[in-house]
């Protein structure tokens, strides 16, 4: 549930080699005076400082055959031999088989309907196993593109559709219409609490000062993000809604959500897991084991055609069984305007998991 991250990460260091190599130098009396890691910023352009810092700690750097520390300040004439070790992440881009769930593919475009649990891209904790992995096996053409060709992602335990572009000018025009906000990105949700009206929840999101591993809706330094709502059911302790994202920050709509006191049910990281509930919607919400978001409609212009395309995923066998433990309260549920089934129920009824629509020639 991001922007299109895509120009927002440092991936700089992308000419380091896949196994390692050594690099000499002699310092010229030009750089004498300077520190040891300041010097090999210049010496190694393709490498950030803070890397050849690491590498300096780790002992890969040796001057004049002996470790030293990246403060260390060089006189002229010294020796430098430097070891060129790949990053975990470098190592991480490797083609891994798996069964990526694909719902529609041309020569342009992937559609994936991510499953919960899968993480997309690596990170610290998660080198393997990620969707990139899995995409650089099934199109090895990917490792040309940048990131294998995703342009926005889903929280590891977010379920739902996801693009990705297969060439450089397809992902080029995918970050295009994500900054555009000419995307649409439907979520369907259950959050704790009767979500009282349809709305919008307008309120800038930054990283949380007290806790720097979670978001939150701040008055200073925040990202613009606007998350429109629509309220589908209302259950006693529950309700069923659609968000709809206009921007795409980092955990929005769990951390709108969470300021707007309905924060999504079995949210680990923003729920209330002292919310009052019925013992069997109680074990539905253990059972499900993470938030209940399922990102269920992504529409878009096709890269190539220029034609509009809209696919739909269903929401998933752990979400639906939440659900009918909801519903099985229904003497308490409150119906609204928005009855899924004037639109046929397609979450509920269809034959098969997504259906790709074309909106307009």
């Amino acid at each position: 549930m991001t922007d299109p991250y895509f120009d927002s990460e440092d991936y700089s260091d992308n000419s380091e080699n896949e196994v390692s190599t050594s690099q000499e130098f002699d310092v010229s009396q030009s750089m004498a005076g300077e520190r040891l890691d300041a010097a090999l910023a210049k010496l190694l352009t393709d490498y950030s400082r803070s890397r050849l810092s690491q590498w300096i700690k780790d002992g890969a750097v040796l001057l004049d055959g002996k470790p030293a520390t990246p403060r260390t300040r060089l006189q002229g004439g010294e020796h430098i031999r430097v070891e060129i070790r790949p990053s975990e992440e470098t190592l991480s881009f490797t083609p891994e088989p798996m069964d990526l769930p694909i719902v529609y593919q041309d020569e342009h475009i992937i559609v994936i309907n991510k499953p919960a649990g899968m993480v997309v891209h690596p990170a610290a904790g998660n080198w393997t196993g990620t969707l990139l992995n899995g995409l650089l096996h099934h199109d090895p053409q990917l490792a040309h593109v940048p990131r294998a060709g995703i342009v926005h992602r889903l929280d590891k335990e977010t379920s739902g559709l996801m693009v990705v572009a297969r060439t450089v000018p397809a992902q080029t025009e995918l970050v295009r219409q994500l900054q555009a906000r000419t995307v649409t990105r439907l979520y369907r949700a259950i959050a704790d609490g009767q979500v009282p009206c349809d709305g919008k929840i307008d309120a800038a999101i930054g990283r949380d000062p007290h806790n720097r591993l979670r978001m939150a809706v701040v008055k200073f330094g925040g990202k613009p993000a606007v998350t429109h709502l629509r309220v589908l059911e209302r259950y006693p302790s529950h309700s069923y809604i659609e968000c709809k994202l206009e921007t795409g920050r980092t955990h929005q709509i769990r951390v709108h959500l969470r300021e707007a006191r309905h924060p999504l049910a079995g949210d680990p990281l923003y729920g209330n897991p002292r919310h009052p509930m019925p013992e069997e919607v109680a074990l539905a919400v253990k059972a499900l084991g993470r938030q209940a978001l399922h990102a269920c409609q992504l529409t878009l212009t096709h890269p190539a055609s220029g034609q509009e395309m809209s696919w739909r995923a269903r929401i998933p066998d752990d979400m639906r069984n939440l659900l009918a433990a909801l519903r099985a309260e229904r003497p308490g549920t409150v119906q609204t305007g928005h009855d899924e089934l004037e639109d046929g129920d397609w979450d509920d009824d269809d034959d098969h998991d997504v259906e790709v629509l074309y909106v307009r020639d």
